[in-house]
């Protein structure tokens, strides 16, 4: 495993397991289950997800030092401000049933956010949170932000894939010290990634998938990713990266595969803010 250290001195792994669009809970238990004996150290729940619970009780389970899995989880746009977003918090840690959680995010830039941050800070003070950071916030909302905080997020989840690769937000993060985290690194599957001749191709050369190529490419980059899977041989497979390195003229050729727009979320459409909003 590889790893990242964050602005405030924490250590993160570059490689994570994410458990998005799982909400039964025996085949979330399963899916982190496996994850852990595949080697993954770090899992990235939501309350949203509502699979928080069935996350801590594998993580409880695993007989792993606690200090060995990273846990992240995040407060949705209803657990916004102040009060709300320290009660979300007691929620969450109720539902993982863990002591303190290594990484708080908001999850989404909507809402009383600035509320919610001060919350965060004063969890982080107390030592209940190791780091704090946030999701899908533009390099407009983060540098807004940073202008107006104690404490400037260690991290901030965006949507990054070969064809949407944030190449701006990943420079204003680096000026900030804010570490990158891709979110559907493989791009939820859009747009033909799975089968993409340039991908396969790359990984011809390694005896590799181009899922394998793509997640090489977020490691390279110096991006954390959450590759998320509920198939065994599919969460192995995502974390047999650590033994092959792509060539400049790999990166290069990815490189090349950038919109330069979102692919999966666009948090400019009307629609889709009302669509969010109406997630509890």
């Amino acid at each position: 495993m590889e790893y990242k250290i964050l602005n405030n001195g924490v250590r993160m792994p570059l490689l994570g397991f994410g458990v998005f669009q799982i909400p039964d809970a025996e085949e979330c238990e399963q899916a982190v289950f496996e994850a852990l004996q595949a080697g993954y150290r770090m899992i990235d729940t939501a309350s949203v997800y509502g699979n928080e619970e069935a996350v801590g009780k594998v993580i409880v389970r695993s007989g792993l030092p606690r200090e060995e899995v990273f846990v992240t989880t995040k407060a949705w746009i209803s657990e916004m401000g102040y009060e709300q977003t320290l009660s979300a918090f007691e929620r969450s840690l109720v539902r993982l049933g863990l002591d303190y959680i290594d990484l708080y995010l908001i999850h989404m830039p909507f809402g009383d956010c600035y509320g919610a941050w001060r919350a965060m800070e004063d969890l982080y003070n107390s030592g209940r949170v190791r780091a704090i950071g946030v999701c899908n916030f533009e390099p407009d909302r983060l540098l807004d932000l940073c202008h107006n905080v104690r404490i400037v997020p260690a991290v901030n989840q965006i949507e990054m894939h070969p064809f949407t690769q944030q190449t701006e937000a990943m420079k204003i993060m680096s000026s900030l010290h804010i570490q990158p985290e891709a979110w559907a690194p493989f791009a939820e599957g859009k747009n033909g990634l799975f089968t993409d001749k340039r991908l396969v191709g790359i990984g011809q050369k390694y005896g590799k998938t181009a899922t394998q190529v793509v997640l090489r490419w977020h490691l390279q980059r110096g991006v954390v990713s959450i590759p998320k899977s509920v198939r065994k041989e599919r969460i192995i497979e995502n974390f047999a990266v650590f033994d092959f390195s792509l060539s400049q003229e790999d990166m290069e050729l990815i490189a090349r595969m950038d919109t330069g727009a979102s692919t999966i979320l666009d948090l400019h459409d009307p629609k889709e803010v009302e669509r969010l909003y109406g997630i509890s």
